[in-house]
C-alpha cells in the first residue's frame, strides 16, 4: 500500500495508520508502517509469522503499538473471534443476539439470510464447543456482516469453510468491495482466486 503522507487524512478515511510497529516475535526488522483504511475491502497479506494478526488486533484496539500513531474514525468497529473457547459455553443464537444488541446498525434481514445461506440453521440452538471449527466461523462471519459496522476486521476468513461457504463468503466480499459506506479488512495468506477480479480498496503487504 502506498504510504500516507504526513498530515494527510483522506475524506472517506476510516482508520489511518503512520510509522506503525507493533509487537512481533517472528519479525526482525522494525516495522513503520503508515496506511489509510478507506470503504471497500482491503487485504492484509503476509506469510506464516508476519504479523497479520496482531495487526488486526492493533486496529481493534486489542493491543498496543510499539511505534507510531493511529487514528480510529470509524463510528463501529467489528473484530469477533468466536473461536474463542471463552465462547465455548455459550449457545449460538444467543451469542449473535449479544452482537444484535450491540450494534444500532444490525440488518437482521442479512444475518437471516446468510444463516440459511452459510447451513447454520440446525446449529443455532448449539452450544459453540458442539460446532467444527468451520461452524463457528460462519458464526462469526454472519455477526461481521450483519453488524453494519463502518470497519470490518476479518482474520483468515476462508480457513476450514467448505466449497458452498467460500462461495458464500467470496459472493459477500465481493459485494463488500463495491461498498461505498463500510470498509472491510480482510487478513490472509492471499487474496483467493474467486476474487482476483475484485477491485481491493486497499493492500497492506506485510512480505513474506
Amino acid at each position: 500500500m502506498s504510504p500516507t503522507p504526513a498530515g494527510t487524512v483522506p475524506a472517506a478515511a476510516l482508520f489511518t495508520a503512520q510509522g506503525l510497529g507493533w509487537p512481533c516475535p517472528q519479525v526482525n526488522e522494525p516495522r513503520k508502517l503508515s496506511f489509510t483504511i478507506t470503504p471497500g475491502l482491503t487485504l492484509v497479506r503476509g506469510g506464516e509469522g508476519r504479523g497479520k494478526s496482531s495487526l488486526l488486533r492493533l486496529m481493534a484496539g486489542l493491543l498496543p503499538p510499539d511505534a507510531g500513531s493511529i487514528q480510529r474514525l470509524a463510528r463501529t468497529l467489528c473484530f469477533e473471534s468466536p473461536a474463542d473457547p471463552a465462547h465455548d459455553p455459550e449457545v449460538a443464537c444467543a451469542w449473535l443476539q449479544v452482537r444484535r444488541d450491540r450494534f444500532a446498525g444490525w440488518q437482521a434481514g442479512l444475518e437471516s439470510a446468510l444463516v440459511q445461506a452459510f447451513g447454520l440453521t440446525e446449529h443455532m440452538a448449539k452450544p459453540m464447543y458442539m460446532l467444527s471449527t468451520g461452524s463457528r466461523r460462519k458464526v462469526g462471519l454472519v455477526a461481521a456482516a450483519a453488524s453494519g459496522a463502518q470497519l470490518t476486521l476479518i482474520d483468515s476468513p476462508f480457513a476450514a469453510l467448505d466449497a458452498r461457504s467460500c462461495r458464500v463468503l467470496e459472493q459477500l466480499l465481493t459485494e463488500a468491495a463495491s461498498g461505498t459506506e463500510r470498509a472491510w479488512v480482510m487478513a490472509d495468506y492471499a487474496l483467493p482466486a474467486a476474487l482476483a477480479e475484485v477491485p481491493l480498496a486497499g493492500l497492506v503487504d506485510l512480505g513474506d
